[in-house]
């Protein structure tokens, strides 16, 4: 059988080390920018991350501006606030610093910015942004999301209380300023969910029907370096070496599924968090071993191929699958995840999520065919435990 066709983009120059935020500076510089929107989040503004962007900004000769009136979902009412006030303060770029809620968050409001409209709802979907926008430069604080090499934004629609994707290459960073030294300080809670919601990328892209050669080189080497680091990053987080890890293995994973896709466990976490207002990184990473179990046994290759990146040996891939399904069970309570019955969420939320479920984008994607009454299962499963 030969490689079934497909197509890989990079839009985005990446820039990976300690310090490389600096670079900030003469990126600027060479574009002759003049005015800079800073998007990011009211935790990151109090910390002193935001001043020295700002510092590298005003060293360039440009003016910022601040917007951080973002949610951890980020919401439509966000987007065209933070859009009015950069076309107000006539900004020509932005930067966002933060997690995934920041740089989603940044993404559509460069495309209202750019295209002077009001409603990010007119882009829901893929493909709907007519032409290049503003420059737009990514300094992520968490490793999780991998939003700042992925060209895609979800954002709650507040009014039908779901979350919306919007999709184009032309809302990729124009270059990732990536250093892992910046999540040192990030608390061990988050570090739990962030790193199980960047695992999750990587399995489920890996496991997407749209999989290819390069994102599952990429997944593969996302899942190894996530399995081997996340527990050190969560139990210290000063280990430089954990930490590294966590970011490549984050970065690496937000370029997989960009290129492959996400599947069930997203399409569940988006219906869970939009609903309940829940931190997408968390509702991902109590749902990942309940769809992980269900999906192994129309994947077995690519499940015992996972527990293989995890370091697991076994003799039969379907004791590998098993194996996978458990670590990362495991795992998950290693770092001191919740339960789904938790949170502020009862059986009684399970229809509707599941409709929601069943409508995401991403649910053809998924390694076993789904159907409604099977994500209502799974959330039921995932309640009990």
């Amino acid at each position: 059988m030969i490689t079934k066709a497909f197509s890989f983009i990079l839009p985005t120059d990446i820039r990976y080390g300690k310090d490389i935020t600096s670079d900030l500076t003469i990126l600027l510089k060479d574009r002759e920018i003049n005015q800079v929107l800073l998007v990011t989040d009211p935790g990151i503004l109090k910390t002193t991350l935001v001043d020295q962007v700002v510092a590298y900004i005003k060293t360039a000769g440009a003016q910022v501006t601040i917007f951080s009136d973002v949610s951890p979902n980020p919401r439509d009412t966000e987007v065209t606030k933070g859009a009015s006030i950069g076309i107000h303060a006539n900004a020509e770029a932005i930067v966002a610093v933060g997690g995934g809620s920041p740089m989603d968050c940044a993404k559509s409001i460069n495309v209202l910015m750019s295209l002077k409209k009001d409603s990010i709802k007119e882009f829901e979907g893929s493909g709907k942004v007519p032409r290049p926008l503003k420059p737009y430069f990514a300094i992520p604080t968490t490793a999780g999301t991998g939003s700042e090499v992925t060209w895609s934004s979800v954002i709650n629609d507040t009014e039908n209380q779901y979350k919306m994707t919007i999709k184009s290459t032309y809302m990729a960073a124009t270059v990732a300023l990536v250093d892992p030294a910046l999540t040192t300080s990030v608390p061990a809670a988050i570090t739990a969910s962030t790193g199980m919601d960047a695992l999750t990328h990587a399995i489920e892209a890996f496991t997407a029907k749209n999989a290819n050669p390069i994102s599952d080189a990429l997944a593969l080497q996302s899942v190894e370096l996530i399995t081997q680091s996340l527990l050190n990053a969560y139990r210290h987080g000063d280990d430089m070496q954990a930490r590294d890890q966590m970011m490549m293995g984050s970065m690496l994973g937000g370029l997989a599924f960009s290129h492959s896709d996400v599947a069930s466990v997203h399409c569940m976490a988006e219906a869970l968090g939009g609903s309940l207002d829940l931190p997408h990184g968390l509702c991902n990473s109590i749902l990942l071993p309940y769809v992980m179990e269900f999906n192994a046994p129309a994947a077995i290759t690519r499940f015992a191929r996972l527990a293989k990146a995890m370091g697991l040996t076994f003799d039969e891939e379907n004791e590998g699958a098993d194996l996978a399904v458990q670590f990362v069970k495991d795992l998950a309570s290693s770092v001191e995840l919740p339960q789904l019955n938790e949170l502020a969420v009862t059986p009684e939320d399970f229809p509707r999520m599941a409709a929601i479920a069943m409508k995401n984008g991403s649910t053809p994607s998924n390694a076993r065919e789904m159907t409604e009454i099977d994500y209502l299962n799974l959330f039921q499963r995932a309640y009990q435990g």
